[in-house]
């Protein structure tokens, strides 16, 4: 009724006074020129409503939007993808939730993974935008026929690779834990069980996807010590066939190489399953001390609505989260929109619980030490959930 009233009295023309609202993203260049059309549209079909967007600069979003939201200091809507929701949720006064406005027919228009990671414990906190994924990328110079098993991923990579030349079959950073998940996730593994918050970094699923990519690493396929510049500068140089990584690598590629994008292989090892890499989405969340929390929703709706959504994916060159914008033929016969939206279908949402903080780094040690083989994959498991367990249990003493 109260949503229903303030816009009546928009439309009336009763409510004279403009309603002014803020956006905080991290959008730059095609997103951020994308973003601000979604607005000005948004602003020219809303008479009484202003919405003005501000780029953040990434590095420093997370704690501006955990500085200033909680004081009332910050922006009505803020964008962030669902890995820090489960903690803004419990450090309180930062994200509303919004369950009251959603309905079903709203919800219905969402890739349903990217929904689920705009809930947390039963609850929707936030509309998708878009989502991002890692997939398989290769230089169709040296690789005809990209892989569809990991059975042929590893006799092409050995094929392809030639130590000499410092020319590698496949190449990414596998020692970074949200690489390596992909892995993890095909043979069921977890970082928590169910749909708790105990972690199960030591589960025998996981423990079976560490030992795969150590037989990798032990076929020689791989480059030693892998980090995003290593990856670029073999790619670019053509001395890396195949890579893993995500949409944020295409504006790295040099235009000389010509390149293409393929479904990450099934792992024969984990019975045919694919590698299910994780998936971050960016939400759009109303902040909670916003004032205008009915007109920030009625522009959540809308920049995640289907016009919007093409916008965000032609000119934005995001993979937006609504299912209609794929049957866009301009969208549906966009190669690099096509090969992440069959890759998002077999992935996995990053978990978004307060808990997953405390993962990152016992994780991050746990793969560098497997990676360099100094240590097996079960006791270096053991040894992270270990760590893991005891920064949960202090976090919750807190």
């Amino acid at each position: 009724m109260k949503r229903a009233f303030f816009f009546a009295l928009l439309a009336s023309g009763v409510a004279a006074a403009q309603t002014d609202l803020v956006v905080w993203h991290s959008y730059r260049a095609a997103e951020k020129s994308a973003i601000e059309k979604v607005a000005a549209s948004f602003n020219a079909s809303h008479p009484g409503i202003k919405v003005t967007t501000l780029a953040v600069p990434y590095d420093a979003f997370a704690d501006k939007i955990s500085a200033a939201v909680p004081r009332g200091k910050g922006p009505d809507i803020f964008i962030y993808a669902q890995d820090r929701l489960g903690g803004w949720i419990e450090a309180g006064n930062t994200v509303e939730p919004i369950d009251f406005f959603v309905d079903d027919a709203t919800k219905a228009r969402f890739i349903p993974s990217t929904m689920e990671a705009m809930t947390y414990r039963g609850t929707v906190w936030g509309l998708p935008v878009n989502y991002k994924v890692i997939t398989l990328i290769y230089n169709k110079k040296l690789v005809q026929k990209p892989p569809a098993t990991t059975t042929e991923l590893v006799t092409l990579a050995k094929k392809l690779t030639d130590k000499a030349s410092g020319r590698f079959g496949l190449a990414y950073w596998y020692s970074d834990y949200y690489y390596h998940a992909a892995l993890q996730n095909a043979f069921g593994g977890r970082v928590f069980e169910g749909n708790t918050a105990k972690p199960v970094l030591n589960a025998p699923e996981n423990v079976k996807g560490l030992e795969l990519l150590v037989s990798w690493i032990d076929e020689g396929i791989l480059p030693a010590e892998p980090s995003t510049a290593l990856i670029t500068a073999l790619f670019n140089g053509g001395k890396a066939a195949m890579i893993f990584t995500g949409p944020w690598f295409l504006g790295e590629i040099d235009p000389g190489i010509d390149w293409g994008l393929a479904p990450l292989p099934k792992v024969v090892e984990a019975g045919g399953k694919p590698l299910r890499p994780w998936m971050t989405v960016e939400g759009a969340f109303i902040a909670a001390p916003s004032k205008h929390k009915d007109a920030a929703y009625e522009f959540v709706k809308f920049l995640t609505d289907l016009e919007s959504a093409k916008v965000m994916a032609l000119e934005g060159r995001q993979s937006p989260s609504n299912k209609a914008a794929y049957d866009d033929p301009k969208v549906a016969n966009d190669p690099v929109l096509k090969a992440f939206r069959t890759q998002v279908e077999v992935a996995v949402p990053m978990p978004n619980l307060p808990e997953m903080t405390m993962v990152w780094s016992p994780a991050t040690i746990m793969m560098a030490s497997v990676a360099k083989r100094t240590i097996a994959p079960k006791p270096a498991l053991d040894k992270a959930e270990a760590e893991v367990l005891k920064a949960v249990s202090e976090l919750h003493r807190k």
